[in-house]
């Protein structure tokens, strides 16, 4: 069986007496796409910052390639890429600046930087813009600049925050076509609101509400029973699915 690339081990978040999450266990092994779903305010944000270093847990523990995220933060950072929602950009910057400068701040240098750099740039379509400032560039292309600049230093691990947020149709096709293959040597968990890219992009769901994980298996499983994974959505939402009880935690 695959190695778990990510782990979240108990992660709790308390703020005062308000829980953000709590107990939240799941884990994702190499070479699986796992989509992280749940309302507005259910938790997704805070878990993926945990995962990621951004916030410390308040009780547990966050892995990323077996590393944990609070003692080794320099060690896991290195094997992780993050794409937030809305990313920070340099707008005065062009891409090619921007994936020097953030290739530089990993420790690629020459050769290795211009190959790395060559082969992003080929990946996410950039060709036309690498040298425009991207304050002049569209909502799509900065998103390709941000998916770029996480796949420069090669991570094993990808954590994307609605990667296809404000593209086009041809633009999230491409997307979705760049996350499918690049799933099949890494191991990625991305939040989305868009249910038909769970289905097209998605080995498994992870279904989080009211800061507990409430559903843990796949696509298939969690529409068993119901017309669409709209319906199971509300559904789980709503606790009238309490009767279908998730797969034990880092369960495929």
């Amino acid at each position: 069986m695959a190695p778990p690339m990510i782990e979240a081990i108990g992660l709790s978040k308390f703020y005062g007496d308000f829980a953000a999450i709590r107990d939240v266990t799941f884990s994702v092994p190499q070479g699986q796409v796992a989509a992280f779903l749940g309302p507005n305010g259910a938790g997704k944000s805070t878990t993926m910052k945990i995962l990621t270093g951004y916030l410390a847990p308040s009780a547990g523990q966050a892995r990323i390639a077996g590393l944990d995220v609070n003692g080794n933060r320099i060690a896991a950072a290195e094997r992780l890429g993050y794409l937030p929602e809305n990313g920070p950009l340099y707008p005065e910057m062009t891409p090619l600046e921007l994936l020097k400068f953030f290739g530089r701040a990993r420790g690629l240098s020459g050769a290795r930087l211009r190959d790395r750099i060559e082969a992003v740039t080929a990946l996410c379509g950039l060709a036309p813009v690498l040298e425009k400032s991207i304050r002049k560039l569209s909502r799509g292309y900065r998103q390709r600049v941000g998916m770029a600049q996480v796949l420069l230093h090669e991570p094993d691990v990808l954590i994307m925050d609605e990667p296809t947020s404000g593209l086009d149709p041809n633009q999230v096709r491409e997307v979705r076509q760049t996350i499918r293959e690049l799933g099949r040597t890494k191991t990625i968990l991305l939040s989305t609101h868009i249910l038909q890219e769970v289905e097209a992009m998605a080995d498994r769901i992870i279904f989080i509400d009211r800061g507990r994980i409430v559903f843990d298996g796949t696509p298939e499983e969690m529409k068993a029973g119901y017309a669409s994974l709209e319906e199971a959505f509300h559904a789980l939402t709503r606790g009238e699915a309490e009767d279908r009880k998730p797969c034990a935690p880092g369960a495929a």
